[in-house]
């Protein structure tokens, strides 16, 4: 072993230095185990008030089935364009609101196109009027990939595409249909973009 020397001592880096360096990899280590645990604690899920309307956003709002929760993980407000994600057991009960220009029919075919390209799903059945409480008229159909299934339903109003799909398991879904159906007569433009 050898012994230490003035020089090697002059040699170690400041101490300044020394401890901005330590502070830096705690507050990195910080970030990196903190945060994906903070992350992890919140929940995705959120419960919400029942028979109380949601606002989407874009000026829409829906009230949600009971017993529904927000996943926050899809839903995003926003003024011109929005999304609202809803969890109702293993269903995904989704609302996007968007700015569109065309009538209705080219908003249902603009729809389909999307299911069927981006999922793999298959429209099935032929497409049925539907309209709102408030007033929305809107066309209506079918999806299915193996044992899980879907419906669509698409509205136009004062320049926006209001676009509902909903989709699970079969089994779950036709628990669950009356009661997604009820919430998508609920829909209303209010204005207010």
């Amino acid at each position: 072993m050898g012994t230490v020397t003035r020089r090697h001592l002059t040699d170690l880096p400041s101490t300044p230095g020394l401890l901005s360096a330590l502070v830096l990899v705690a507050i990195l280590a910080g970030l990196c185990l903190g945060l994906p645990a903070l992350d992890r604690a919140v929940p995705a899920q959120r419960a919400i008030p029942g028979g109380e309307p949601y606002r989407v956003g874009a000026g829409v709002t829906v009230v949600p089935p009971a017993g529904a929760t927000l996943d926050v993980t899809g839903t995003r407000p926003g003024e011109d364009r929005a999304t609202a994600l809803f969890r109702l057991g293993a269903v995904r009960y989704s609302i996007a609101v968007q700015p569109f220009s065309g009538d209705l029919p080219q908003a249902a075919v603009r729809l389909r196109q999307r299911i069927t390209d981006t999922s793999g799903y298959q429209v099935t059945g032929t497409q049925l009027a539907v309209s709102t409480a408030g007033g929305l008229a809107g066309l209506q159909g079918g999806y299915t990939a193996g044992d899980r299934g879907g419906r669509y339903a698409v509205f136009v109003a004062h320049g926006l595409t209001i676009e509902v799909t909903v989709s699970g398991a079969d089994l779950d879904l036709d628990h669950t249909l009356p009661a997604i159906d009820a919430s998508t007569k609920t829909l209303r433009y209010e204005g207010g973009r």
